[in-house]
């Protein structure tokens, strides 16, 4: 099932974490004093290009009567879409350019491009996710409250229409995410009082409105004769980004290796413990600076995760520094390609959606969810972790997983020659 002891999942030590704390502070100490014209200027150019893609699209659509010209335009405006939302609206609302002190890229001032209001992204993202990564029953981004992706979920018969319902959240990703922190369930059931409901209800509705007006009213409109053709092109549009936003995101805590967490593991967590906890957590995907761009950095979702109020454009720089150590502490760096990180996500949620009697792994030793009983009783892995002499090269989590990997294939060989 899912962790409830990291120290004794990642077979480290108090001291361990404590010192693993210390030098990724140094690494946010670094960046933070050497934000400036650079990283500036980098924004600006990636403000630049998203609005002249976005405005060249709009005009294209206007007489796209040619399939040429609404390919084109289309394209334009799926790209503007993409940027404004991955590198610039998600980062932005983090906080990451608030060191600027320019209202117009503040986290408090800047509204994205998409049915979530910012203020409601703004407390289940950066506030419920951020501070809960993967922790069950705590991070509602653990499936949706649509999917399931853990064990620790117990079974349903709704599951079994996962298949359908994970393909129908992926079409619809921003409408998935406006609702997300609504809480409507709560709401009818009366868990959430109204008059907290209320508000965010209306600001939901009021931020639908306006983009329901842009994008099939207003565009449209000016398109005259070619209205229709620009209504499909806006909605091909929204659709492409909804699929792109879901594909990265999913990539991000889905794979294997992205463990997941029990509250327990919340209770007297240190500064150590949570920077662990993300980067247990959380999994990256390979790419070259072009995806990364679109991606809004977040093929570095490990150092998102342990920095997320720190520039986007320094990730790369920083994930070098974290996959040192990585090295040093013998913890896996998670990650794999784009569409390998994918297909793992896509196949956990194909297989949980049957009952557990058809699954063959054990539940504290499945690709999708693990504790520290893989390596055996809790209290007998901690004695061996606290004992361990204090030598180098160290023997952590990544070397405990290549010895159960290599015992497991050893099992399969002695298997099939009885």
């Amino acid at each position: 099932m899912a962790i409830t002891d990291i120290n004794a999942y990642a077979h480290l030590t108090d001291a361990d974490v404590d010192q693993l704390a210390t030098e990724l502070d140094a690494i946010r100490r670094d960046v933070e004093s050497s934000r400036g014209v650079r990283d500036a200027t980098y924004l600006r150019r990636t403000i630049v290009a998203q609005r002249l893609l976005e405005v060249g699209g709009r005009v294209a659509l206007l007489r796209s009567g040619r399939r040429s010209r609404w390919a084109v335009g289309t394209a334009m405006l799926s790209l503007a879409k993409i940027i404004e939302n991955m590198e610039l609206g998600h980062n932005v609302m983090h906080g990451q350019w608030d060191w600027m002190n320019d209202p117009e890229v503040h986290s408090t001032s800047w509204e994205w491009d998409m049915m979530c209001a910012s203020a409601d992204w703004k407390h289940s993202h950066n506030f419920i996710h951020h501070k809960y990564t993967n922790v069950l029953g705590m991070d509602h981004d653990v499936g949706y409250r649509l999917l399931r992706v853990t064990r620790d979920d117990p079974w349903q018969p709704k599951n079994l229409l996962q298949p359908f319902s994970n393909l129908f959240l992926a079409a619809t990703f921003e409408w998935g995410i406006g609702l997300h922190d609504l809480e409507l369930k709560s709401v009818i059931a009366g868990t959430k009082p109204m008059e907290v409901a209320r508000p965010q209800i209306r600001g939901f509705l009021i931020k639908v409105a306006k983009q329901l007006s842009k994008d099939y009213l207003l565009f449209p409109a000016l398109s005259g004769t070619h209205a229709r053709s620009t209504l499909t092109a806006n909605l091909t549009a929204n659709l492409v980004r909804n699929l792109w936003a879901y594909v990265v995101i999913f990539c991000g805590h889905f794979p294997d290796g992205a463990e997941k967490f029990t509250a327990d593991e919340l209770e007297n967590e240190s500064e150590g413990q949570w920077y662990l906890r993300q980067m247990l957590g959380s999994a990256n995907f390979e790419a070259g600076p072009a995806l990364a761009f679109l991606s809004g950095n977040l093929c570095y979702q490990i150092e998102h995760h342990l920095f997320p109020d720190l520039p986007s454009n320094r990730y790369a720089e920083m994930a070098v520094r974290v996959r040192a150590l990585c090295d040093k502490y013998d913890l896996p760096y998670t990650t794999g390609t784009l569409m390998g990180q994918y297909l793992q996500s896509f196949r956990t949620i194909n297989k949980l959606a049957l009952p557990d009697v058809f699954l063959r792994a054990d539940a504290d030793d499945a690709p999708e969810t693990a504790s520290e009983r893989r390596f055996g009783l809790p209290d007998a892995l901690r004695a061996r972790i606290a004992d361990r002499p204090s030598v180098r090269p160290r023997q952590g989590l990544r070397t405990a997983l290549a010895a159960r990997a290599r015992h497991a294939r050893t099992a399969k060989i002695v298997a099939r020659a009885r």
